[in-house]
């Protein structure tokens, strides 16, 4: 009899039920940055809020961008 093919919810449950009891807590904050993370915001929120900073003055010139990054 072939194994049952699990869906990501189960893995994630499994997963968790893997990990000891102690570990949850961090293991919660964890998945929350991620979820954080990976959702972008609506285009016109993004925008508004970048048009906010904008006017008020919260800008930076170009050149201080690229600062400490190794392009090469």
């Amino acid at each position: 009899m072939p194994e049952k093919m699990l869906s990501f919810e189960e893995l994630l449950v499994e997963e968790v039920q893997h990990t000891p009891v102690e570990y949850w807590p961090n293991l919660l904050k964890l998945v929350r940055l991620f979820r954080e993370t990976v959702t972008l915001n609506p285009a016109e929120q993004t925008f508004r809020q970048g048009w906010r900073e904008a006017m008020s003055g919260q800008t930076q010139d170009i050149v201080h961008l690229w600062e400490g990054i190794d392009a090469g």
